[in-house]
């Protein structure tokens, strides 16, 4: 942020991609913050013997842990809907708006863009533009292949700019020339034209911008399914970009889910006996998120090379958390 400052980016656009980075880096503090809560909270009541009047009056530590649980799950449900309502749309402005402070430092450099329209699943429309002015929200020496139903070559278009008016509205402006597949008939159109026979680019000028599509981030589980489902159908994609496309969708839940396992796992290592320091505690919890990161990064491995199904992949760290938190609790209730 201070190198974007001290280079001439306004501060307002700095502020501004701040704000937008901040939803995403949230939503996978949940679980962590859930893992510190409840470790300190329980901590606190076994530190103030409230837990030990618990255990005299009959309660199994299995009732003591299990508010955490629930609320750990209602925090997980949160987190998903926050991670798919939220933190897609300020993820894909945060990528857009990065792309246009790049271009306000270096506004005499090309940033040339390029996009392919599908509807169907078929290719409709190809975008090649040799530069872009965040300003205007316009592209500049603009060459568009039109394709029919069939994905055969229906036209292709030459314009000197590409101009946003709004949802699913663009225009050619500034002259256009338009070229038969066969090159038998040449027009030259002045003014903003759109010809009917094109299919409209159903994309916002920062979705134009975008320079990647594998920001899992900025991107919801619906529209990860529909991407994968796109790749298989067109074989785009290799099979191990694929297999990381579907551990990123079932991220989607494994993620959250984090947050019941912490919970849990927190509030059990919580309760503790009088000869136990409260660092003991900390020192545990970080060695748990750390070994959640470690497992989740090899998990990420192993399915992108065939070793597990994603899905298997993704919620084996939940699976192997909720088995050490049963295993905890089992001993310590004995």
């Amino acid at each position: 942020m201070t190198e974007y400052l001290s280079e001439g980016v306004p501060a307002t656009t700095v502020v501004k991609a701040f704000f937008l980075l901040m939803p995403a880096i949230l939503a996978k503090t949940f679980p962590m913050a859930m893992l510190l809560a409840a470790l300190l909270s329980y901590g606190r009541l076994s530190g103030d013997s409230e837990i030990t009047a618990v255990r005299a009056a009959g309660g199994s530590l299995y009732r003591i842990v299990r508010p955490a649980t629930l609320f750990a799950l209602g925090v997980a449900i949160l987190a998903f809907g926050f991670n798919e309502l939220v933190v897609p749309p300020a993820a894909r402005e945060s990528l857009a708006l990065a792309n246009e402070i790049v271009k306000l430092k270096n506004p005499n450099e090309a940033f040339p863009v390029t996009k392919e329209i599908t509807k169907d699943g078929v290719l409709r429309l190809g975008v090649i533009a040799q530069n872009f002015n965040p300003l205007t929200q316009t592209f500049q020496g603009v060459t568009l292949t039109a394709y029919d139903e069939k994905s055969k070559l229906n036209a292709v278009l030459i314009g000197k700019e590409l101009v946003f008016r709004g949802e699913n509205d663009w225009r050619l402006r500034g002259g256009t020339t338009i070229l038969a597949p066969d090159g038998s008939s040449v027009y030259n159109v002045a003014g903003e034209i759109w010809p009917d026979s094109v299919v409209q680019i159903p994309l916002s000028f920062t979705d134009m911008i975008k320079p990647r599509d594998d920001d899992f981030d900025a991107q919801s589980m619906a529209q990860l399914g529909r991407n994968i489902a796109t790749y298989r159908q067109e074989r785009s994609k290799t099979r191990a970009t694929i297999a990381n496309y579907e551990y990123g969708y079932w991220n989607k839940i494994s993620l959250p889910l984090a947050a019941v396992v912490f919970g849990t796992l927190g509030a059990v290592l919580g309760v503790r006996n009088a000869r136990t320091g409260t660092a003991t505690g900390f020192a545990l919890s970080v060695a748990i998120i750390f070994g959640y990161v470690t497992v989740t990064n090899f998990m990420n491995v192993w399915a992108k090379n065939d070793v597990l199904p994603a899905w298997a992949a993704s919620f084996t760290p939940i699976v192997l958390g909720l088995a050490a938190s049963c295993l905890i609790m089992v001993r310590k209730n004995a």
